[in-house]
This record gives structure tokens, sequence and C-alpha cells, in this order.
């Protein structure tokens, strides 16, 4: 994962995560602390096992694949307290909805970080204040 760049609501930095990740089907006979998840995996096959996943990786195949962000969402709802990172195809005007949808951080690569800088994630930090509910709200 060299190229790769961790966004997080204090800006760009590296990766500290050093122990690697296994898929979910994987991750169980390995018992692994930290998963991949692919956005067609079922949060409900972690029932049971989430106290034990320090850190869960969900991909986004394309810009346009929102799964990513619901099955974010249920592990949340499932009572999953670790760290939560999105990877692959997400932008930076995506990173308050990933925020508001349970994820701490996002993995996006060198060349991304690069077109979109850390000021263009940076200004999608504040998403508790801007989302749609706070502005009906007033």
């Amino acid at each position: 994962m060299g190229d790769q760049v961790l966004v997080r609501d204090t800006g760009f930095g590296a990766d500290d995560w050093q122990g690697g990740f296994v898929a979910l089907a994987d991750g169980f006979a390995a018992n692994a602390p930290g998963l991949e998840m692919t956005p067609a995996d079922d949060a409900a096959a972690l029932s049971g096992h989430l106290d034990r996943v320090e850190i869960i990786r969900i991909g986004f195949p394309g810009f346009a694949d929102g799964r990513g962000f619901t099955l974010a969402r249920q592990l949340r709802a499932l009572g999953y307290k670790g760290r939560l990172r999105a990877f692959g195809h997400v932008l930076a005007d995506q990173y308050a909805m990933a925020r508001r949808a349970g994820f701490d951080e996002v993995e996006i690569s060198a060349d991304l970080a690069a077109r979109q800088p850390e000021d263009q994630w940076q200004a999608r930090a504040n998403w508790r204040d801007h989302d749609y509910q706070a502005r009906l709200r007033g």
C-alpha cells in the first residue's frame, strides 16, 4: 500500500495500520484483526465477531457505487466500534457522505491526492455542520 494516503478530518496522513487485511471469508479462519470487505459482502456475517476486529476496509469499485456507504452504516448499526476505512474510487466530494455513513478515514492513491489536494478534502471535514438536516434546522 506504499503510494496510499489516508484522509481524516485532520487532513492527509500516512497509513499507520501495520496488521494487513484479509478478505472477510478468510478472516474468520485466520482470526485476523484487519478485514477487507467488498460492497457485496453481508455485514450480518460479522455479527458476534465485531469485538475482535480492529479495522475493516471497505472497497469502492467505482465512483457511482454507493453500496460501501450502506455496508458501513450496517456495520455501525450492528455495534461495530473499530476503525472503518473506505478505499478505492472515493472522491473528495464524497468525503462528508463517507463520514456520515460511519467511516473514520478514506484511503486514496497518491495520484488522487495530487489531483484533489488536501484542502479539497478539508473543505468537507466539517461534515456534521453541513449535512442537509443541519441546513433544514437553520
